[in-house]
């Protein structure tokens, strides 16, 4: 695991939501931020669900492979996510190839190079329910030190979101508007990375961005994927950013 001070401050997470225009927008930066603190030798893919009375719910990804296999999960109406944030307990998949619950999604994880998942739930109150879900392309990732380091994190977190549930509706998050918004999400997942390698507010780290950029979006578009390229080398893993389908 990385070490602690990885972990995003509080006045990171203030900034986020003071600066996020929406729910969606916020969640996604969260999500990347997570994705960065719980990363190390055996990086994860992170999603974030947020969930309110009427099944309206909100989901982010820290990466398109992330993303797709959330989307199983609400399609088939069961998995772990769903399971940890309807129930509030931490589950626990420890090898896909021979995890019996959830017929057919676990064979789909599998099928997608995931070996083993934790569900983690997110206290959120205010009538809300959430899950962090961490994937992992390996078995043995999820030890008791592990698993109690993501609990201290989804603890972490739970304030800020409290709070953004507050500041922010937690409007569903479309089919039809995913695909912009996972695009504009390869920059603000650049300025979240940011943010935590030199501790610094939003807005800062947006002026390191656009410093570097000779040339208005697009230029800023290509550095911010240079950046998360970058930091996915680092950690031994090649980077999932393409547009959704």
């Amino acid at each position: 695991m990385s070490q602690r001070n990885s972990e995003p401050s509080a006045e990171q997470l203030q900034d986020l939501l003071l600066e996020s225009p929406g729910f969606a927008e916020f969640l996604l930066s969260l999500t990347t931020l997570t994705a960065a603190a719980l990363g190390g030798r055996q990086p994860m893919l992170c999603a974030i669900t947020v969930e309110r009375v009427g099944n309206a719910f909100t989901v982010a990804s820290s990466t398109p492979a992330a993303r797709a296999l959330d989307d199983l999960q609400y399609r088939l109406h069961r998995g772990p996510c769903l399971t940890a944030l309807r129930t509030n307990t931490t589950v626990l998949v420890a090898d896909t190839r021979t995890e019996t619950r959830w017929s057919g999604y676990s064979n789909l994880m599998d099928n997608n190079g995931i070996a083993s998942v934790l569900a983690m739930p997110i206290p959120a109150g205010n009538g809300a329910a959430a899950a962090l879900n961490c994937y992992a392309r390996d078995t043995g990732v999820f030890t008791p030190a592990t698993i109690a380091r993501i609990q201290e994190h989804a603890a972490a977190i739970s304030g800020i979101l409290r709070l953004a549930l507050r500041v922010h509706f937690a409007e569903p998050f479309p089919a039809d508007q995913r695909k912009v918004l996972q695009s504009r999400s390869v920059i603000d997942a650049a300025v979240a990375l940011v943010m935590l390698q030199h501790r610094c507010s939003k807005d800062k780290a947006l002026k390191v961005l656009s410093s570097a950029a000779q040339q208005p979006e697009e230029t800023m578009h290509t550095i911010a994927r240079d950046i998360l390229a970058r930091a996915a080398d680092q950690s031994g893993r090649p980077p999932d950013h393409r547009p959704a389908d």
